[in-house]
């Protein structure tokens, strides 16, 4: 096994260092918007009316933090390597990046990191900010064409920031902006080629297996598997593939005009990607496609990944003039003459909202509260021992941190709980999902979360926890997990486990036999999930390829069912 070799401290506080370092380096250019400094706003302020906040995890530079700057974006929330800010943090960049005349959300298509930028902009909404919403979701590896609103967001978002950022410096206002955003991303291509994994410096392990002498196709950002491996081919054959997928793809022919990025991963050598672009370039000449302008060098990394990306945007007259503009950062500057000079328009006035309201518990007291907590706080301990076991089945599927997700939560969890006096079913569930959802922002956070939220809120009128409450707390929840996922039964996820258990609970006549049908039932989900194809989430990414491993999700829930089964003094 590869062992881990980084220049890091202790790895818990690796992101909390760099941040501070970053911050240290660059006070002229950045400065800290929340009291944990993972929001960090531009130094000057926004040059147009129109903020753009962005965001994901760390273990990118310089994406994300590395497009803050004149003629970019105005505020970034950073998260944990290879997970999701969360949404108070998204939100502090918010407010910071707000100028009078709302702000683009403009961040790569990942689950954890839609769900958490949705909820901020719920709460930026009721504090008086617009906000609209672009994703980047360019690699073209990642699902086919007819799916390519599903896709991920790689290092094809730089000319999405360039291009947008141009747009707010010269006064459009925010519809406008995410306009010419949104085309700047759509008319996007991007494909990546991995040589090495990278290793988590909170895990110490590679995120995925690479044979020596193998490379990978279609990889993503995070270590997600691609299109499949195979022996490593020359620069020029691996260039020929790319460039010619990227280019059908997106319909890019004879006498467009294109802005090419070639991208290291964050192990490659300057002069191997030069190689790569020397080809691209013959390849695009031979074509009759024109290249405006070409981007060598560190755009979007994936900590010490060995392996490179290529990316192609299709340019028009407006497009071509935004990308041209100056911008400035403290990893990124480009001269250019800037674009033509549009009447700025006037900032609204500051909307005098007062933050959201706090939701509101149950007003039925509940003599079970107390003893509900004590139970979940007991259930998320036993939870917590399966951590290995998800990280490892995750790694397969996802990016690997369900196992970090669970452990987090669960900790979180007996933290709030302990500290918490609940009067309610609805209170204790409130407190739990919150805490959870917070912990390590993720997309099984954020969904697992959220859900419980919803199931607090199905238990209102309930002063005792029965099993048709019980029944309709669950069901709640599995239907927020839905509709914030845009997954069903079947689609490989956790709702395969969940919603059998449920329909379990439902036909039971004892609490006792309730708990060990909802298992089997839970169990027979998971099995199932094994001999199907992902349509959810980033194990959908790998299609066929991820049939024969049970869905990590789903496996997270039937240990859940486990580990309340063991607290009642149960087997499991």
């Amino acid at each position: 096994m590869t062992k881990m070799k980084k220049l890091i401290n202790a790895p818990d506080a690796f992101v909390d260092e760099f941040l501070d370092g970053i911050l240290r380096a660059h006070p002229d250019q950045l400065r800290p918007a929340s009291e944990d400094r993972r929001a960090i706003v531009r130094v000057p302020d926004a040059d147009g009316p129109v903020g753009i906040a962005t965001g994901g995890g760390s273990g990118h530079l310089p994406l994300f933090l590395g497009y803050l700057g004149e003629g970019l974006c105005s505020g970034v929330a950073v998260g944990n390597v290879f997970s999701s800010p969360s949404s108070e943090q998204i939100l502090a960049a918010t407010v910071a990046s707000d100028a009078g005349a709302g702000v683009l959300y403009l961040y790569g298509n990942y689950g954890g990191d839609v769900f958490n930028f949705d909820l901020a902009g719920d709460l930026a909404a009721a504090r008086g900010i617009r906000t609209s919403t672009v994703l980047g979701a360019d690699d073209v590896a990642s699902a086919p064409a007819d799916r390519a609103d599903t896709r991920r967001g790689v290092a094809g978002i730089f000319f999405a920031y360039k291009i947008a950022g141009a747009s707010a410096a010269r006064g459009d206002d925010l519809d406008a902006v995410a306009t010419v955003a949104a085309r700047a991303a759509v008319r996007t291509g991007t494909m990546g080629v991995d040589l090495s994994p990278t290793i988590l410096p909170t895990t110490g392990r590679p995120s995925f297996d690479l044979a020596d002498g193998e490379m990978e196709i279609g990889i993503g950002i995070h270590g997600e598997t691609g299109r499949g491996n195979g022996p490593l081919a020359q620069a020029d054959e691996i260039v020929d593939t790319i460039v010619a997928e990227i280019l059908e793809d997106r319909a890019i022919a004879e006498g467009h005009r294109v802005a090419l990025l070639v991208n290291g991963m964050g192990a490659t050598p300057l002069e191997e990607l030069y190689v790569l672009s020397r080809r691209a370039h013959q390849l695009l000449d031979e074509r009759g496609i024109v290249i405006h302008r070409t981007y060598v060098g560190e755009y979007a990394t994936s900590l010490e990944m060995a392996g490179a990306s290529i990316s192609i945007v299709d340019l028009d007259d407006e497009l071509q003039e935004l990308l041209d503009a100056p911008a400035a950062s403290p990893f990124f500057t480009q001269r250019g003459p800037a674009p033509a000079s549009r009447e700025a328009l006037p900032a609204r006035e500051a909307a005098a909202v007062a933050s959201a309201p706090a939701t509101v518990a149950s007003a039925v007291p509940s003599a079970q509260a107390g003893a509900f907590a004590r139970d979940i706080a007991q259930v998320a301990t036993l939870w917590a021992e399966y951590a290995d076991e998800l990280r490892d089945l995750d790694a397969v599927l996802g990016d690997g941190d369900l196992g970090v997700t669970v452990a987090s939560g669960s900790a979180a969890i007996r933290r709030a709980l302990s500290a918490d006096e609940a009067d309610s079913l609805t209170a204790v569930l409130q407190t739990a999902g919150g805490a959870f959802a917070t912990a390590n922002p993720s997309t099984f956070a954020a969904l697992f979360g959220g859900g419980l939220l919803a199931a607090a809120d199905a238990l209102r009128q309930d002063p005792e926890l029965t099993r048709s409450a019980a029944a309709r707390a669950l069901r709640a929840m599995a239907d927020r997990i839905g509709e914030r996922g845009g997954a069903v039964r079947g689609d490989k996820t956790v709702l395969d486990a969940l919603i059998p258990s449920i329909e379990a609970l439902e036909l039971s006549e004892s609490a006792p036999q309730a708990i060990e049908a909802m298992r089997a039932a839970a169990w027979d989900g998971v099995r199932a999930t094994a001999g199907a194809v992902s349509q959810r989430g980033r194990a959908a990414w790998i299609g066929e390829r991820g049939a024969g491993h049970a869905d990590p999700g789903a496996t997270a829930y039937a240990r859940l069912l486990d580990a309340v089964e063991r607290s009642r003094g149960g087997e499991a």
